[in-house]
């Protein structure tokens, strides 16, 4: 069944603020162990949660723009070659003298996450206000995107003049979001980091910890649990989504893609619900592809007339 479609209109536009990395992408070929090598292949991508979701948004045809920061070396060089290739315009601060973020990713043969390290000094030590002056040069009716990459004051700073929408990123990142609750229209998340951000015991219901963030002033919360199925709740409705079957090949940007196929519902005056049924199949792509943005991924195949 495909989501009821709105009346036809231009998407809205995004800006997409946060990690902009470069990936290495290890795909080993047996079970990875500790205190040996193991063969895999590698392969080296732009990454980062805003710049995947920025990337999946402009392939499904929303007009997008990442804000986010970047060494001046070759790794910025080809970040920035790639976005605009996929149509993201890039505002991106290269900052002299330090390394582009990189994220480091282990990977079973079955697709599964088996390690995993990350290197972001370049933007936990950025300067506030050149994402302050940025996000004054956004269009009025953007729908705003922001990670928990981002560090606390930059997100304290950040005042957006329309839609918020978050994602927490991580178990050790979800608490910079406290503050930044009862601005946000919809918040995405898995359990985890719920209970981190609420500061709630290990294994508390999905059901409890998105009416203790609803409390907090949050809009809409969506809770992921990986292949369990997904929990959304706003003010006037609770929903549980199963996710599709997918034989995976690789989780690397499936949760990313699931939040771009989202906005790119919302963006397109879909309702909060159908948006998820559209994101599900865009973080479906993903799973069933190599990296973090699939090449198959475009609006109609995730949304046919």
């Amino acid at each position: 069944m495909h989501p009821a479609r709105p009346q036809a209109s231009p998407p809205r536009p995004i800006a997409c603020f946060g990690a902009v990395h470069w990936d290495i992408i290890a795909h080993a070929d047996r079970p990875i162990l500790r205190d040996t090598s193991t063969p895999a292949d590698l392969d080296q991508k732009p990454g980062g949660v805003a710049t995947n979701v920025a990337r999946v948004l402009a392939r499904l045809g929303v007009p997008t723009t990442l804000i986010g920061v970047t060494g001046a070396d070759p790794a910025a060089a080809s970040i920035r070659a790639q976005l605009e290739r996929d149509g993201v315009e890039p505002h991106l601060l290269e900052r002299t003298g330090q390394a582009t973020g990189q994220y480091l990713a282990l990977h079973d043969p079955d697709g599964g996450l088996a390690a995993a390290c990350i290197d972001d000094k370049v933007l936990t030590s950025a300067p506030a206000d050149f994402f302050i002056e940025t996000a004054r040069q956004m269009p009025d009716d953007a729908l705003w995107f922001v990670d928990a990459n981002l560090p606390l004051a930059i997100l304290d700073a950040i005042a957006p003049k329309a839609s918020l929408v978050a994602d927490a990123v991580s178990v050790a990142k979800a608490p910079r979001l406290k503050s930044l609750l009862p601005k946000l229209e919809l918040l995405l998340l898995n359990r985890a980091e719920a209970e981190a951000l609420l500061d709630a015991p290990a294994d508390t219901p999905a059901l409890d910890l998105s009416a203790d963030l609803l409390d907090l002033g949050v809009g809409a919360v969506v809770i992921t649990s990986g292949s369990e199925p997904l929990h959304m709740r706003n003010s006037g409705q609770i929903l549980d989504l199963a996710p599709p079957a997918a034989s995976i090949v690789d989780v690397t940007g499936a949760g990313d893609a699931l939040i771009a196929g989202t906005l790119a519902g919302l963006a397109r005056g879909f309702e909060l619900d159908a948006s998820l049924q559209i994101g599900q199949k865009a973080a479906l792509e993903t799973l069933q592809a190599s990296g973090a943005v699939a090449d198959t991924l475009t609006w109609s195949a995730i949304c046919p007339d």
